[in-house]
């Protein structure tokens, strides 16, 4: 149980450290702990990414306490989430002693703009790879195309475009979709 506590603290603990950009940005390391470890399936990290994205809280923090919940319970779940909270705190904590002279340190500037375009490419690959996994079944059809799911994404895409709807409410939407997937079980 130690191990496993250490393993999720530590796998957790990179991916805060290293995840710059945001909850988007966390989805590559996310995915590779898929192949990694058996604490969830990339079915599992879709389904995540929905909730995540439809209830309070960072992606990258819904997920590494699932994550650690489900390896093991609460004390996982408590453990998975510090180890992706805690490198946050280091950086910050240091950041204001020095904030002074990092705004403009002109070596940070530039490091930012480097690293700028590495965050959207990797941020694209995932939102390829999450597309990927959730309009096509992986494991049981072998990709498989979810027609339904495609069709509904054609649908909600084609109703985003028309101004009138823009203004609506994004917490409606989500209702909707609710609505929809209970009436046709996707």
């Amino acid at each position: 149980m130690i191990q496993i506590a250490f393993s999720l603290f530590w796998e957790f603990f990179k991916i805060g450290l290293f995840a710059v950009g945001g909850g988007p940005a966390t989805l590559p390391y996310l995915m590779e702990l898929t192949r990694k470890f058996d604490w969830y399936t990339m079915e599992e990290l879709t389904t995540m990414i929905a909730v995540s994205e439809s209830t309070p809280g960072p992606l990258g923090l819904n997920m590494s306490t699932y994550a650690g919940f489900e390896t093991l319970g609460l004390f996982g779940g408590v453990v998975s989430t510090l180890g992706l909270v805690v490198p946050s705190v280091i950086v910050i904590c240091v950041i204001a002693k020095f904030l002074d002279n990092f705004n403009e340190n002109r070596f940070v500037k530039a490091a930012f703009n480097a690293i700028r375009p590495a965050v959207c490419a990797i941020i694209a690959a995932s939102v390829y790879q999450v597309c990927k996994v959730s309009l096509f079944s992986s494991e049981a059809t072998g990709y498989t195309p979810y027609i339904k799911t495609i069709i509904l994404c054609i649908v909600v895409f084609a109703l985003l475009q028309v101004k009138r709807l823009q203004k609506i409410h994004p917490a409606w939407w989500l209702l909707a979709a609710a609505v929809v997937g209970v009436i046709f079980k996707f």
